[in-house]
């Protein structure tokens, strides 16, 4: 993929964190991929809590990193990010790439240097603010001291976003919030799907239990699931694990199993193997539905944010339109995964694979390039 092009092309790399793995992180082993020996800037990073190979990787941490308790109560050092990433010098770089949620992309920008964002979404706690409150686990101290904090951060948020020269959005839905928070238009690239990871099972081997697979927090909506489950009584198994867990487990009947962390091998087994993946929240992307589809299975997906992008009603998955547990028991009861291809479904999954993502990233950066030039 890196041609010669690029050969004499000086990359740094931006992510807000490396204490937990997700579809960031993933976004990011993707972006490193193409750029083996590019260094990654962070604010924190986990050794730990990442795959083994980070360690190999030229990892650079801010002064955050020293800080007692940050890898397990990050959200507590708010007021400090700004300041992190504001202390990285990028001098001798031609191409910034911030992969980011928050904070990552207020990195100064070098003389002649080009910043691009890929923006997984503007901050939620800055910009959703009531939303974030209501679905986060926050203390009191917490919920009276955030306010004091969001006016102003947003503001340095806002100035941040002024010194991107191009923004790249993972989805419709915040290609419309970065134009909403920012005033920016953005390009859309796809985060990357591996679909070569899973495979299709023999149509004996595929069970009668619907599957999600997420960390289990507040805004996934797995209550809602749960709650329709529980109404018609068939088989959901829950992957995952996450501070909702306890109260998650607490309204589920026995036709609801948890298994909590699940290796690799296991999460392959029970793509391939479910009926159906369930899909009940409103993600700004979502890569389960599309890894789903690569394992040539249908989703039942709230339809909203990246949803939209990905399900095509009929041929990957079916929607649901109200976040209730009633449209869900209604969509559950239509559903028939026998009318779905799985050949067709592992098709559509590869208009995400990595291989585009890629293609597509290299593209930009390529411009970038030539813009210097």
């Amino acid at each position: 993929m890196c041609g010669a092009s690029f050969v004499q092309l000086k990359l740094a790399l931006v992510v807000s964190w490396l204490n937990q793995y997700g579809g960031a992180e993933r976004v990011l082993e993707a972006a490193h991929a193409l750029f083996p020996d590019a260094p990654v800037y962070t604010s924190m990073y986990d050794p730990t809590a990442m795959p083994r190979a980070y360690r190999t990787w030229d990892i650079r941490v801010s002064f955050m990193n020293r800080l007692p308790w940050v890898y397990r109560q990050h959200q507590k050092f708010l007021p400090l990010y700004r300041y992190a990433f504001e202390s990285f010098d990028l001098r001798g770089y031609d191409v910034i790439l911030s992969i980011t949620s928050a904070f990552a992309h207020g990195v100064k920008k070098p003389q002649g240097a080009r910043h691009l964002c890929y923006c997984l979404t503007p901050a939620r706690f800055l910009w959703q603010y009531d939303e974030y409150v209501q679905n986060e686990a926050l203390g009191g101290a917490a919920r009276a001291l955030l306010p004091v904090f969001v006016s102003s951060l947003r503001e340095w948020d806002r100035r941040a976003a002024a010194g991107v020269d191009e923004f790249i959005a993972i989805s419709r839905e915040i290609q419309t919030r970065i134009r909403a928070c920012y005033g920016r238009d953005s390009q859309l690239i796809y985060p990357p799907v591996d679909v070569t990871a899973f495979h299709l099972a023999a149509p004996e081997q595929v069970g009668d239990y619907f599957l999600i697979i997420s960390r289990l927090i507040p805004y996934k909506r797995i209550d809602l699931a749960i709650e329709a489950f529980n109404r018609l009584d068939l088989p959901l198994v829950i992957a995952g694990d996450g501070r909702d867990r306890a109260r998650l487990e607490a309204l589920a009947k026995p036709n609801v199993k948890f298994l909590g962390r699940v290796s690799d091998a296991e999460r392959l087994d029970l793509m391939a193997r479910c009926k159906a993946l369930v899909f009940p929240g409103q993600e700004d992307f979502g890569l389960a539905p599309l890894e789903a589809n690569a394992a040539g299975r249908p989703v039942i997906a709230f339809g909203g944010g990246g949803a939209l992008d990905t399900i095509e009603p009929g041929k990957n998955g079916v929607l649901f339109h109200a976040p209730t547990a009633d449209a869900l028991v209604e969509c559950l009861r239509a559903f028939d995964a026998r009318a779905f291809d799985a050949a067709q479904m592992r098709a559509h999954a590869e208009k995400f694979d990595t291989r585009v993502f890629q293609a597509a990233l290299y593209a930009q950066l390529l411009n970038a390039k030539t813009t210097l030039a």
